[in-house]
């Protein structure tokens, strides 16, 4: 039998800093940027009731593990759970299985943390955020560990929602959080631009950025759904988190092709080239740079790792017995 270490969601909550999800996923993503392994999700759809079924992987050798999540949302319960396996990547033994759901805003902003780091003027301090739910406020909670924010502009739909984010953000953080009545009121002026939204249509116009800007996309991986109008990834150098995952689920960039306004050679470098110095990240103030991250094995991978030690450590979790295929096949 193999002893596994199985943690709760909120085992994992608070196990970690925010800057700590950073520097892990950006580990992660080096290792991918000199050819560690990781594929684009998988997805089912299901229509009655809807829902829809996905995992993504990713084996990550200097890191020391390998896995990724499957996760159910939708479907009769009209809600959303998250299952993570990790393994060691030299012996392929069980390592965890982790409740993955209380790590996902962080993991995820982590990585828009990393892009940030890596395309965003060194000088910005001024911040848009379209979108108010946890994966909003893990992207802005990692933003300003790698940029000194002086002022976020926040925009939601709803104003309940936007007047409550900026009140609870403005009490965690240094930078001056207000909400704003408009999408594009948020973006003019924005050095970073933030969306986190389940809009299946663009939540600004393109002509509004101001050259330097830089913009994250993460609410969105379906091809027939864009955060992004047209106009904005043909402005921008276009660098998303897999090259593959870009031609599969972006409706951001899919949707550009299709109108024909980029072909595939519109697709700077994967986020990891950029980190490893494979490929250039911003090259000059004026040019605009968009970072598309649709979830993938790698930070999810990384941030997994990460909680496991720290949980070993504390002491926490629960050890659990797995047979392997050597016991259990008879």
């Amino acid at each position: 039998m193999t002893e596994t270490l199985f943690l709760t969601s909120e085992e994992t909550r608070g196990l970690a800093t925010i800057k700590e999800y950073v520097e892990a996923v950006r580990d992660g993503y080096r290792e991918v940027g000199t050819d560690a392994s990781a594929a684009p999700r998988q997805k089912l759809v299901n229509g009655d009731p809807p829902g829809i079924l996905t995992s993504y992987l990713s084996i990550l050798p200097e890191t020391g593990a390998m896995g990724g999540y499957t996760y159910a949302a939708g479907f009769g319960d009209a809600d959303a759970h998250f299952f993570l396996p990790l393994f060691d990547a030299e012996s392929g033994a069980p390592l965890a299985l982790i409740d993955g759901a209380a790590m996902n805003p962080y993991k995820t902003g982590a990585v828009g943390g990393v892009a940030a780091d890596a395309l965003a003027r060194p000088d910005a301090e001024t911040a848009a955020i379209i979108g108010t739910g946890a994966q909003a406020k893990g992207q802005l909670r990692a933003l300003t560990t790698v940029r000194d924010l002086s002022t976020v502009n926040v925009y939601s739909p709803t104003t309940d929602h936007r007047e409550s984010f900026a009140a609870t953000m403005n009490e965690e953080l240094a930078a001056a959080v207000g909400a704003v009545a408009s999408s594009d009121a948020a973006v003019e002026g924005a050095d970073v631009v933030v969306t986190a939204t389940d809009a299946r249509e663009p939540v600004f116009d393109g002509d509004v950025l101001d050259d330097g800007t830089h913009v994250t996309a993460m609410g969105q991986y379906d091809e027939s759904a864009h955060e992004l109008d047209t106009e904005t990834v043909a402005r921008a150098k276009y660098v998303p988190d897999l090259h593959d995952r870009a031609l599969s689920d972006s409706g951001e960039f899919l949707t550009a092709r299709e109108e024909g306004a980029v072909d595939e050679e519109h697709i700077h470098a994967e986020l990891g080239e950029i980190l490893t110095g494979e490929a250039p990240g911003r090259e000059d103030r004026e040019e605009i740079t968009v970072f598309d991250s649709g979830g993938t094995g790698v930070e999810t991978v990384a941030a997994a790792h990460m909680l496991y030690e720290k949980a070993k450590d504390a002491g926490l979790g629960q050890t659990i017995d797995l047979a392997p295929a050597s016991e259990a096949l008879r």
